[in-house]
């Protein structure tokens, strides 16, 4: 008799050119995927609905600012969305109406419910999208990091009771 291998669950975050929101949600999620022992159950990637910056890693500043809350988001490098992303992915998560759009036009229409906007998981702040910090100041990053940390905690309630688990 084989033992059963638990499901993996596999999230993909998705912003514009894959170097500010999605990295940092990328990193942010995979800490509390870590801290909550659920390394070998999920799996987090990220990507961009454009090609701009393919094979970059994050911006400096994302970089920066996640790392002085503890997030280390030196390793991942920018990729663009494909179509394929949908089949392979549980969830795919935007982070705002523009990038919806884009997705929107990859994604096959028996995958649809997959496509989600990842501001849906923030529990304590009110936002429907987690909005591009690239334009503007420091204050955008930090403001990225506050929506991305509650929408993690979100998500991971959601991916728990996705894969069976008690909160």
């Amino acid at each position: 008799m084989t033992a059963l291998t638990p499901s993996l669950y596999r999230i993909l975050f998705v912003c514009m050119g894959n170097i500010c929101r999605s990295p940092t949600a990328h990193g942010v999620f995979e800490a509390k995927v870590r801290e909550a022992g659920l390394t070998e159950r999920v799996e987090v990637d990220s990507a961009g609905t454009h090609n701009y910056h393919v094979g970059a890693p994050p911006d400096q500043r994302s970089q920066a600012h996640a790392q002085r809350r503890g997030y280390d988001l030196s390793n991942q490098r920018a990729r663009q969305l494909t179509a394929d992303d949908f089949e392979a992915f549980d969830l795919v998560l935007v982070m705002d109406w523009e990038n919806q759009v884009a997705a929107e036009r990859l994604c096959p229409p028996k995958h649809a419910r997959k496509l989600r906007r990842f501001a849906e998981f923030c529990e304590r702040h009110d936002s429907p999208i987690v909005p591009d910090p690239y334009q503007g100041g420091p204050d955008g990053f930090e403001h990225v990091l506050d929506l991305v940390e509650d929408g993690s905690e979100g998500l991971l309630a959601h991916v728990r009771r996705q894969l069976g688990l008690a909160p």
